[in-house]
């Protein structure tokens, strides 16, 4: 039996179903999307769905914007979330900006791929008014609908549906906070918000405490990223834990993201070197005197962290060692 796979003629030697022909291509079905004669193939119909003779199959899958380059320093070295690949480990903002201009301008300089949205209406008296979209595009660039402003699981649930119904993303980030002066998450409300959301069939980048037991519980119920504060948002502190972000690296099978506190470039460096997969950050761009120049800091500071966090730093030591050899010395 022949059939066309991406433009591609392959012979079958037997009938067989979606699922098992993505089953013989070592594809995760999870992670694709097929067409089949024009038609998209629902993924809970993948096990029913037989291939007949001459069937013509487009399989593909989403990635972020942009690939790496050859000779990027982390192109081997990429950062993987719910199956997309990513180059930059760097995740932004694009709030709080003087104007959507700079926020161009300072996305740019930081190299990220990954930025977060938030979901607001439409100023109806002014329909004309720029948005964001005309300055940074969901074609260059993965956006990521997050749910800031919510209080309770039901306001971020119906969020990100809402986003979802807008441009189709699947990937969002999930905050749920407790209060207003402190902004921690609602650790109660994000947990019963992640297992609606993950039924419901979104990839959850979840933002939480830096409680190594809470954040193995929302990796179990399917988070496919984990994202421990540094400091309270905005609060430009740095990394305040350590000790507790080691640990939650240390049992998570999903990516790690410090997300919140970070104020200056040795504080994403920190994040990265302790094993941080990333780091997600807005004020500390968007409020420096140059957010443009810091963008391209922090855009340096997460690569150096990240190549020295691979390299293995050098033990500590109670006493000096010299470094030079005292053999043959005058």
């Amino acid at each position: 039996m022949q059939v066309i796979i991406n433009g591609e003629a392959r012979t079958l030697v037997a009938a067989t179903t979606v699922e098992a022909l993505l089953g013989e291509l070592g594809l995760d079905h999870r992670k694709v999307a097929v067409e089949r004669n024009l038609e998209i193939v629902p993924k809970s119909a993948y096990a029913g769905t037989l291939l007949g003779d001459g069937d013509k199959l487009e399989i593909v899958h989403f990635i972020g914007g942009g690939a790496p380059s050859a000779d990027s320093p982390v192109a081997e070295d990429p950062l993987l979330v719910a199956g997309r690949c990513f180059r930059s480990r760097l995740l932004v903002g694009t709030g709080k900006y003087k104007d959507f201009e700079q926020t161009a301008a300072a996305i740019k300089a930081s190299g990220a791929e990954i930025v977060t949205v938030a979901v607001r209406r439409v100023n109806l008296s002014d329909p004309s008014k720029p948005m964001l979209v005309d300055y940074v595009s969901p074609k260059e660039y993965t956006f990521l609908p997050n749910t800031a402003g919510c209080y309770t699981a039901d306001e971020a649930v119906r969020t990100l549906r809402l986003a979802r119904e807008a441009g189709g993303w699947d990937l969002v980030k999930l905050e749920v906070l407790g209060d207003q002066k402190s902004l921690f998450p609602d650790m109660v409300e994000t947990l019963k918000a992640a297992e609606v959301l993950i039924k419901d069939g979104f990839q959850v980048m979840v933002y939480c405490t830096d409680d190594p037991i809470m954040a193995k519980r929302l990796e179990q119920v399917g988070c496919c990223a984990i994202m421990p504060l540094g400091a309270p948002i905005g609060s430009g502190l740095g990394i305040q834990n350590p000790v507790n972000i080691r640990l939650i690296i240390e049992a998570a099978r999903v990516p790690v993201l410090v997300d919140a506190g970070v104020g200056t470039a040795s504080d994403a460096t920190v994040a990265m070197e302790l094993g941080c997969d990333g780091v997600l950050m807005n004020t500390a761009i968007a409020e420096a005197k140059d957010p443009v120049v810091m963008a391209k800091a922090m855009r340096l500071a997460v690569e150096a962290g990240r190549l020295a966090y691979r390299a293995g730093r050098m033990p500590k030591k109670r006493y000096a060692d010299p470094s030079s050899p005292l053999a043959g010395l005058i």
